[in-house]
């Protein structure tokens, strides 16, 4: 975990909640020098539960659909069969919803509109942003959660290597910024 904004506990008895980054591939280092990841998973919002090894709900931004299998590696058995796991894929078409299976456990891959997380996951649930202001971000993160746990939403179901044909080129996320 990189990057926290949020790392604790929040307002529901025995959740923890984290907002920040998470690394999925390290730079190779020299001598005792801090590289970034070469690749991570941004814009992350999870939650968990004291005690329990699995996470039920987890979302962030991937440049890549095809990360998805180093998200599924690094984290391993944390992920459950039941859990609510929204990723947002940079490089599938705009239009496009799709629910993943891989690792035991099952993704919805959703596009992203030059948007934050956030803000996508919160148009997704119907949650009102207005509402959200007067909390804290331990309070955002138990009503984002509160929420995704109870998504009930179905899109197409593919398989990991149908989702690698279809995802587009990686997108330069520097590319036209000003100096």
């Amino acid at each position: 975990m990189l990057n926290a904004v949020f790392k604790g506990p929040t307002h529901k008895a025995d959740r923890v909640g984290f907002r920040g980054d998470i690394a999925l591939k390290f730079a190779q280092q020299f001598a005792d020098e801090a590289r970034p990841p070469e690749i991570s998973m941004d814009q992350v919002i999870a939650a968990a539960h004291e005690g329990e090894q699995q996470i039920p709900f987890l979302t962030g931004f991937l440049l890549s659909f095809e990360y998805l299998k180093l998200l599924a590696d690094v984290m391993g058995e944390a992920l459950s069969p039941t859990g609510k796991y929204f990723l947002f894929c940079d490089n599938i078409d705009l239009s496009k919803k799709y629910q993943v299976q891989y690792g035991g456990a099952t993704f919805y891959i959703l596009p992203i509109d030059e948007a934050t997380v956030y803000n996508e996951l919160l148009e997704l649930l119907y949650l009102e942003k207005t509402e959200l202001k007067k909390f804290d971000t331990a309070g955002k993160v138990d009503a984002v959660a509160d929420a995704a746990l109870k998504f009930t939403g179905k899109f197409p179901e593919i398989t990991f290597e149908e989702g690698l044909k279809l995802m587009g080129p990686i997108r330069n996320l520097y590319e036209n910024r000003p100096v």
